[in-house]
């Protein structure tokens, strides 16, 4: 296809996705057989097949539905406050939202990504992206909680990320929007994108034993914008590949300004390469930065926040063999590999075809230097060169592929509403289906792994429209799943989403569900507040600062009647969960509290900060269900004037109501 064709059927395809209007898909009224219930249902009692971990987008937090029966288990909050869980609101949980600009409370999470094990999902961790200020957590899946998290420097968004290598080496970040690296120099004007501003790539190390991240080295590249990532896999395991847009380098109106190239790229990256040039002292340290790292202790409960300020840069520019493009068509938005490694599927957003890259041919073309020039100092692989072929026709908009463990890939079609299955090696369309509507991103479980597993494909959508009930001008956003397992893709399911879901990943139940925690061990509790018993439940003043050690059991805090606070008091209350069943939360609450509640699982100590602003009378209650007596589990506090003489006191079932008298 020439560049005139490229350009007029791009400015088309952009016509359809600036209008965002969408029409019921044909045939979709017949999508749905008879035994589509039987396919989905999950028995009372019975259990899902798969975990699948799926981004909220703007929610922030990442949702645990049961696959196929589409049921929501668990929303695991990551970047942004939850008051559910207490997630940003306790002092413990505090220091995970901490970031180099101060405490930033929400975030957007696109993408997740499960830790690997040669090659297959090894049910240990899960690793989400923060798109807006650059970070990567990482969810501990013992516990289901977010374990750590790393911002990331020298970047202006974190798209491209948090994809992995097959062994969980590292966790790799690129940044979605180049800009100058931090610091000083960063003072530019915005027309010099092309003098001033940089792409980065962030090599993100994982401890094997305890999954702790640090940030290994960060590669320094031409200004434009990252997509998104695959690591290669098999015979390209050592490689890693990032779409890339905006190869124009605009930095205005880059609807328009960012889609004139016929082509712009695939960043290939050999990070083995860059080991061993980091081995030989070829990095550059970079100090004066500014990016923190966050930990959460299961044994101590709380959280810790380090400022960090140094990382090692490789520039591309200057080493040779670190990174080559290839020319890929058109806004380039999925980067996907194959189960053996060998194939790289580009998905140009205003694309009409679909490249397939062979790993061999770019190999191969590197050795003979097949070269059509440089791009920013770095080597660009002839297109031919490295090309496998071209699935034609395939639909409007495509944007991501995973591979059914058969030889074959599917494609979500955003402008189209569709996916297509065609076969890797002949690139044949052997099928294709509606969804509804504008999908996004689809997940085979282990659709990125070297062993998929080939049964359902889940379709993440932009759009409802008519597939729920109406709730005023917006709509949940859904997911489809479809029956994979025979020649035809069948339309089992439709469910609706927490947020706006990006990417997921699923893995085989028995991964995960029998490593799961059921209790904090008490007597492993190192929290520095922590209570071991009710005799051991006080209130001590310090000042301005009063500390309650709180003991919850069914169905009575100890203590429940607290005497002795001041107007304007910080008032922290330790409240340690002393339960030792599975499922037997806690919650804490109290009148007036600004921040939100608690939630205390069993065997953990968590503290809420409360500062009374009047004197009177301040009833506390548990806020999670426990028994046929959690509506009698409350307590009272007194707050008296600042300077009043009332003595703390505390009690439990000792403070008798007072007769009246006449």
């Amino acid at each position: 296809m020439n560049f005139k064709k490229y350009v007029l059927f791009g400015l088309a395809t952009a016509g359809m996705l600036l209008s965002f209007e969408s029409c019921k898909p044909k045939g979709a009224g017949n999508a749905v057989s008879g035994n589509a219930a039987e396919k989905t249902y999950v028995a009372p009692g019975q259990y899902d097949e798969f975990y699948n971990f799926a981004s909220g987008g703007f929610s922030g937090q990442l949702s645990v539905y049961g696959l196929p029966s589409g049921r929501l288990l668990r929303v695991i909050p990551v970047f942004s406050l939850d008051p559910e869980k207490g997630w940003g609101f306790s002092e413990e949980t505090k220091p995970m939202l901490e970031t180099s600009h101060g405490s930033v409370p929400w975030d957007d999470l696109h993408h997740v990504q499960l830790s690997k094990t040669d090659g297959d999902y090894d049910g240990r961790w899960v690793f989400a992206n923060a798109n807006n200020t650059p970070r990567i957590a990482r969810i501990d899946l013992t516990t289901f909680r977010t374990a750590e998290i790393l911002e990331l420097p020298n970047s202006g968004g974190n798209h491209s990320s948090p994809f992995i290598t097959e062994n969980t080496e590292y966790v790799v970040a690129g940044t979605r929007f180049s800009v100058p690296m931090d610091g000083e120099g960063g003072d530019v004007p915005i027309n010099t994108y092309k003098q001033n501003f940089r792409g980065t790539l962030s090599f993100v190390s994982v401890n094997k034993d305890n999954g702790n991240m640090e940030l290994a080295f960060q590669i320094e590249t031409p200004g434009v914008n990252y997509d998104l990532s695959r690591a290669g896999k098999g015979v390209s395991h050592g490689w890693f590949f990032f779409s890339t847009y905006n190869t124009e380098q605009a930095n205005t109106l880059l609807e328009v300004n960012a889609s004139k190239n016929d082509k712009d790229f695939v960043l290939a990256v050999n990070w083995k390469k860059a080991e061993e040039y980091l081995k030989a002292g070829k990095g550059k340290k970079v100090s004066n930065l500014k990016y923190v790292h966050n930990k959460y202790d299961d044994h101590t409960h709380t959280a810790t926040s380090t400022l960090k300020t140094e990382t090692i840069v490789l520039n591309a520019e200057e080493l040779e063999g670190l990174c080559y493009y290839i020319p890929c068509p058109k806004s380039p938005h999925g980067v996907d590999v194959d189960p053996s490694g060998e194939y790289i599927v580009g998905s140009g957003k205003l694309a009409a075809l679909i490249p397939v890259f062979s790993f061999s041919k770019i190999q191969k073309a590197i050795a003979g230097k097949q070269f059509e020039g440089e791009f920013g100092g770095i080597p660009v692989i002839k297109y031919e060169a490295a090309l496998h072929g071209e699935v034609e026709k395939p639909g409007l908009g495509p944007l991501h592929t995973e591979f059914d463990g058969r030889g074959n890939a599917i494609t979500s079609f955003f402008v189209s509403s569709e996916l297509v299955k065609w076969n890797i090696k002949d690139l044949k369309i052997l099928d294709r289906v509606p969804t509804f509507y504008s999908v996004g991103h689809l997940m085979i479980p282990g659709g990125d792994t070297k062993s998929p597993e080939g049964k359902y494909v889940v379709a993440y959508n932009k759009i409802t429209k008519d597939r729920f009930l109406p709730t005023g001008p917006e709509l949940a956003h859904s997911a489809q799943i479809y029956d994979i397992s025979g020649d035809k893709m069948q339309l089992l399911l439709d469910f609706p989403t927490i947020g706006e879901p990006h990417y997921a990943q699923a893995v085989k139940a028995e991964k995960v569900k029998d490593r799961s925690l059921k209790i904090f061990k008490i007597e492993e509790n190192k929290h520095p507040f922590f209570t071991k018993g009710e005799n051991e439940a006080r209130v001590e003043r310090k000042g301005n600062d009063v500390h309650v050690y709180l003991t919850t059991i069914r169905s009575h805090f100890a203590p429940d009647n607290i005497e002795g606070i001041q107007q304007g008091d910080n008032v922290y209350f330790h409240v340690t969960n002393i339960e030792q069943d599975w499922d037997m939360p806690h919650g804490f609450a109290i009148k007036g509290a600004r921040n939100g509640e608690l939630l205390v699982l069993p065997g953990e100590t968590q503290t809420l900060k409360w500062v009374p602003d009047r004197i009177g009378i301040f009833p506390f209650y548990c806020t999670d269900f426990c028994s046929a007596l959690h509506q009698e589990m409350q307590g009272y506090i007194r707050v008296s004037k600042k300077g009043s003489n009332v003595p703390i006191t505390y009690s439990l079932g000792t403070n008798q109501p007072v007769e009246k008298t006449n």
